[in-house]
């Protein structure tokens, strides 16, 4: 299911879930959800990544400003049935098994798991842009040592929900865990990519916070050390031995 986009009401949604008539009603462990915005060279890989993972996707537009975002986890709430949602952006990568890991926290008493999450670089010896046939998982050689921890899944509970100014990141979480790890690559998919994502910051968030930053990285997008001038190291424990959390 996805969101066109920003001028959404309830009955155009109904309409959208009507082509998903066999996933409705019936339920299913996780459900993922996800922002769209100029994703179509990596999203045929996306969905590939996840069709074994999650047992329906819903999209949103990520140049949505009003309830979006809200309105379509109430509609899955109503509409699909679930025990997790799986919140995530198409770049980004999770490396473990999903399915596997919530059925292990059964008997645990988290509500919400933060995942660790570290952004791919081009370097000089590994800068051939992504194409659509690729497999987005494991694509580029080194990765940052800066990790967030992104708040990526969380339990099918009413106290759980978007309000405005929440972003991806829900409210109403009490003991969130953090585990599993994520590659990231907003930064890494070509040179073309790369410069697009830096005006595309510029030109739609306040300079002060992102403006500035991305302003400064332009024509910077091969890297031999990280945007914050840390070595950059392959996936791995090394990486994660080395992560200092932003």
């Amino acid at each position: 299911m996805t969101a066109g986009t920003s001028n959404w009401r309830l009955r155009d949604c109904e309409q959208i879930i009507k082509g998903n008539e066999a996933l409705l009603k019936h339920k299913h462990l996780i459900v993922g959800m996800t922002r769209i915005r100029n994703e179509a060279l990596i999203l045929p890989d996306t969905l590939d990544h996840l069709a074994d993972q999650v047992d329906a996707i819903i999209a949103y537009d990520d140049a949505s400003t009003d309830e979006t975002v809200s309105l379509l986890l109430d509609m899955a709430r109503t509409e699909l049935p679930h025990d997790w949602m799986f919140c995530f952006d198409p770049d980004e990568r999770v490396t473990g098994n999903l399915r596997s890991f919530v059925a292990s926290l059964d008997t645990d008493a988290s509500d919400a798991v933060r995942i660790q999450l570290f952004d791919a670089y081009m370097t000089p010896q590994d800068c051939v842009p992504y194409r659509s046939n690729q497999k987005l998982l494991h694509f580029r050689r080194f990765y940052g040592p800066e990790q967030r921890d992104i708040l990526m899944l969380w339990r099918n509970r009413p106290a759980i929900n978007f309000a405005e100014g929440h972003g991806r990141t829900p409210g109403g979480t009490a003991k969130v865990k953090t585990d599993l790890y994520c590659q990231h690559y907003g930064k890494s998919l070509s040179v073309e990519h790369w410069e697009e994502t830096c005006a595309y910051y510029i030109r739609h968030f306040p300079f002060d916070t992102y403006g500035k930053k991305w302003t400064e990285r332009k024509g910077q997008a091969i890297h031999t050390e990280s945007d914050f001038k840390r070595p950059l190291y392959e996936w791995g424990e090394t990486l994660f031995a080395n992560a200092v959390r932003i």
